[in-house]
């Protein structure tokens, strides 16, 4: 994909953060756009500030957790638009919770939004992208997709999984005009933790606040940096793409020294 002029990118959570940064960048460039995201009003904000470019922008309010849905979306996308070159599956859910106090519906929740969705989002446009032998699906992992955190296991398991997905996918599809790319963001300034369900102390109580606020400390890179990043890996299809200072070092930290990368984390964690 040379030029990302006249295509159609599919974009899930667009309404916020990486997604909505990635509307931005690519309706800039001459992409024409499916938006998708659970949020009505905050889709609807994006879509309302790209009209200007002057390409075809089409919303579709969705949860990508239900399967039906999805399809369904695709199936709208394509008579929307009548293409689909583009498929980004971007949105996605926070939870921190230790393994031990971790309940199976916030366990079940996160999955079926992190994973499935990503499992949704591929499969459902795949068929229309092997039949024209074109195309880049893009599925977001994270940084923790390829290290593990504590009271990450959920988010842990749901990346490494988009990560596992994702690459077997791109060997599967090697002999085809079908890109594929796994993407690893570190700390990215979004609202991801204000909207996440994220749990402090032995009484469970939810603080989503302090956890973010947490967050914001950490994260170094701005939605609209990632996005170029992203769109930049597209271009040269990149099989993985990297975000941040933070995802590049702790990436080969955790190659070099896969034993002891666990030490060194809980030491800037302030664990040890």
């Amino acid at each position: 994909m040379q030029s990302l002029a006249g295509k159609v990118a599919v974009i899930t959570g667009a309404g916020s953060g990486i997604g909505k940064a990635l509307a931005q960048l690519l309706a800039g460039r001459g992409c024409h756009l499916a938006l998708a995201d659970i949020h009505h009003d905050n889709l609807e904000a994006t879509a309302q500030a790209l009209r200007s470019h002057g390409t075809n922008i089409s919303t579709h309010v969705l949860n990508v957790a239900d399967r039906a849905a999805v399809y369904a979306f695709a199936d709208e996308v394509l008579t929307v638009h009548g293409n689909a070159q583009l498929i980004i599956n971007n949105a996605g859910v926070a939870l921190s919770q230790t393994v031990a106090e971790l309940a199976y519906d916030d366990f079940e929740w996160l999955m079926d939004i992190n994973f499935w969705g990503v499992v949704h989002g591929t499969k459902a446009f795949l068929p229309h992208l092997l039949k024209n032998n074109d195309g880049h699906i893009v599925n977001i992992s994270s940084l923790f997709g390829l290290i593990g955190v504590p009271t990450q296991s959920a988010y842990n398991a749901s990346k490494f999984a988009v990560r596992g997905f994702t690459e077997a996918l791109r060997q599967e599809l090697a002999c085809s005009e079908v890109a594929v790319s796994c993407v690893h963001p570190g700390g990215i300034k979004t609202n991801i933790a204000r909207a996440g369900r994220f749990y402090q102390g032995p009484d469970g109580g939810h603080d989503a606040n302090r956890a973010a606020a947490n967050f914001d400390k950490l994260a170094r890179t701005s939605a609209e940096q990632a996005a170029q990043v992203i769109v930049d890996g597209i271009l040269r299809k990149q099989p993985r793409i990297l975000i941040g200072a933070d995802a590049r070092l702790l990436d080969l930290i955790q190659r070099l020294l896969p034993n002891a990368y666990p030490w060194l984390l809980n030491k800037i964690l302030g664990r040890h």
